[in-house]
């Protein structure tokens, strides 16, 4: 049999973004379905769904009343259809800490993004991958506050990072930079929304998708790029 091909498959997305969890599930599921044919080499990077958001953060509900006109039934509709898909891709989106549940909220993500940068150029892709993971968790099944340092510290040294620095990495003018220029890269690929992944640095496939849609997209990647 034949090696497995890797795919490079560089996916822009925030960590406040629901569906970008239910599309890295998805993800997954798909590459499931191609074991022993398409492996892949992911990278992630940056894109804020709210550049603006203060410090201080803002209550999910009334965010997206105010963002979307929505209003609180409409919100718990689209949350309920969210929580549905998270399920079917394997991840959650669900609150499991011990206290009682706490008011979502969303913050800015800015200095999340400057992490994950700096772990994946200083680290490699698969911790990376797994930073991405915890900020994930740490959002949306600990409600735990992302913008703030501390918390990002937390989540760092949770997966083996430094965190001295991890803390160093933070204080960076480097990385905010280079935050700023995935920034811009994404609307050069004409990213206005995401998940977006971008395979082989050519084909991307927007939003969250069905495990069967990222196999067969994954799949006529590889054999449009055969050599």
């Amino acid at each position: 049999m034949s090696e497995p091909r890797t795919l490079r498959i560089d996916i822009w997305s925030d960590v406040m973004c629901p569906w970008c969890l239910v599309g890295w599930g998805s993800l997954q599921k798909g590459l499931a379905q191609l074991e022993g044919e398409i492996e892949a080499d992911i990278r992630w990077h940056a894109f804020e769904l709210n550049p603006d958001m203060p410090p201080e953060g803002e209550e999910s509900t009334a965010h997206i009343a105010r963002k979307y006109g929505s209003t609180p039934d409409q919100s718990k509709a689209v949350q309920g259809r969210m929580r549905e898909a998270a399920q079917n891709a394997g991840v959650s989106l669900d609150y499991q800490g011990e206290d009682p549940e706490p008011p979502r909220w969303m913050w800015n993500t800015f200095d999340a993004h400057k992490l994950l940068t700096w772990a994946g150029e200083a680290h490699g892709p698969e911790k990376q991958t797994e930073l991405k993971l915890a900020l994930f968790e740490a959002h949306f099944n600990r409600r735990r506050q992302i913008g703030d340092h501390a918390v990002l510290l937390d989540v760092a040294d949770s997966v083996g990072l430094d965190r001295a620095a991890a803390e160093a990495a933070l204080a960076s003018e480097e990385w905010a930079h280079k935050v700023r220029a995935e920034e811009r890269a994404a609307w050069d690929f004409n990213i206005t929304g995401v998940p977006a992944m971008i395979v082989e640095n050519k084909f991307m496939i927007p939003g969250a998708q069905p495990p069967e849609a990222y196999a067969d997209a994954l799949r006529r990647v590889a054999q449009k790029t055969a050599a």
